[in-house]
C-alpha cells in the first residue's frame, strides 16, 4: 500500500515542482527583460531584449505564449512595482490630504526613476489588441490604491464604497498628468507637479466628509 501511495503521490509532487520552477523562472525572465528594457529604451526589440537578457527566443518563448504574453507580464510587474512603491510611502503618514500627497509622489518618483520602463508600459506599439498592458497595469496600481484609501477610509469612519472609483479616476488624472510631464520633458519639478495634483484632486475625500456630515452619519 504504501509503496502504490508513493507511486500515486510522486507525480504531483513533481509537478507542483516543476510548477514552483516555472513561475519562479518566469519572474526572473521578467526582471532580466525589465533590466534590458532599462538599458535599451522603451521599444527594444525581442531578439536585443533575449541577447541583453542572456537567454535565446526559443527559452523566452518556452515561459510565455508569444511577445504579447511577455510584454504584458512585464507590465503587470511594473505595476506591482508602482503599488509597492505607494503602499510605504501612504502607511508613513496620518492626515488624509496627505495620503493623496504621499501616493501621487510616489508614482511620479518611480516614472521619473524609470522612464524607459514607463514608457514601455505606457506606449508600447505591436501588442495584440485583446492584451491591453495600459488597462492591465493601471487596474493593478488602481486597485492596490483602493485597498490603501478604503482602509483610510474605514478608519474615519466612513463608507468605503468609494475607493475604487476615486483610485481608478485617480489614477487615471495622475497618469495622464505624469505622462505630459515626461513628455515634455518635467517642464516643472516634481514637487511643484506633486502640489498642483494634490490640490487638484484633494477635494475626493473632502469631498465625502462634507457629504456624510450633511447625510449625519
Amino acid at each position: 500500500m504504501n509503496s502504490v501511495d508513493k507511486g500515486v503521490n510522486r507525480p504531483d509532487g513533481r509537478s507542483r515542482r516543476w510548477a514552483e520552477h516555472r513561475e519562479r523562472r518566469r519572474r526572473e525572465l521578467v526582471e532580466a527583460v525589465i533590466e534590458a528594457i532599462r538599458v535599451l529604451g522603451p521599444e527594444p526589440g525581442i531578439d536585443a531584449v533575449a541577447a541583453h537578457a542572456g537567454v535565446s527566443k526559443p527559452v523566452l518563448y518556452r515561459y510565455f505564449s508569444d511577445r504579447s504574453g511577455l510584454w504584458l507580464a512585464v507590465g503587470r510587474q511594473a505595476a506591482r512595482s508602482v503599488v509597492e512603491a505607494i503602499e510605504p510611502a501612504v502607511a508613513a503618514v496620518r492626515e488624509e490630504r496627505d495620503v493623496v500627497a504621499a501616493a501621487i509622489d510616489a508614482y511620479l518618483a518611480f516614472i521619473e526613476a524609470d522612464p524607459h520602463v514607463y514608457r514601455f508600459v505606457v506606449h508600447q506599439r505591436g501588442i495584440a489588441r485583446d492584451a491591453d498592458v495600459v488597462a492591465d497595469a493601471m487596474g493593478t496600481v488602481a486597485s492596490g490604491l483602493a485597498r490603501i484609501l478604503g482602509d483610510r477610509l474605514r478608519a474615519l469612519g466612513l463608507d468605503a464604497g468609494p475607493a475604487l472609483p476615486w483610485a481608478f479616476g485617480l489614477v487615471g488624472y495622475v497618469q495622464s498628468a505624469g505622462d505630459w510631464w515626461l513628455r515634455e520633458q518635467q517642464p516643472i519639478s516634481r514637487t511643484a507637479l506633486a502640489d498642483y495634483l494634490t490640490s487638484f484632486l484633494w477635494d475626493g475625500i473632502a469631498g465625502i466628509r462634507r457629504a456624510a456630515a450633511v447625510d449625519g452619519r
